[in-house]
């Protein structure tokens, strides 16, 4: 195996794989909620396939597709609030989280209780 040095730790890649499938973790999270809200029954690979392909035929995308997996949470934006959260829940926890971001220290861990509105 190849090794790749990623920050400060080596990761062991595949025989053949010259760099990480994800760029960023957040990709990878984003590859892995797909994978198990699609095992719980929330929508079938079909509807899946549907809405990324809608998200990256959008005016706009980039033509070398770097901004891939930005369409890739767009379209699990959209099918994960399929009968799981309204849209005003989703846009107000969002909100809670943009709040609690700037709420956090530089360097501290972002916490949805550092929300200056959050109750309680």
């Amino acid at each position: 195996m190849k090794r790749r040095e990623t920050g400060s730790v080596a990761i062991a890649l595949p025989a053949g794989v010259e760099a990480p499938v994800f760029a960023q973790p957040w990709q990878a999270e984003a590859f892995a909620m797909t994978v198990a809200l699609h095992d719980n029954g929330l929508f079938s690979w079909s509807e899946w396939a549907d809405a990324l392909s809608a998200e990256v035929k959008r005016p706009g995308a980039a033509r070398d597709g770097h901004d891939y997996y930005k369409h890739w949470l767009a379209a699990l934006e959209k099918l994960s609030a399929k009968g799981v959260a309204g849209r005003s829940d989703v846009d107000s926890l969002a909100a809670a989280w943009e709040r609690a971001a700037h709420a956090t220290p530089h360097g501290k861990p972002i916490l949805l209780e550092n929300d200056p509105q959050r109750a309680g």
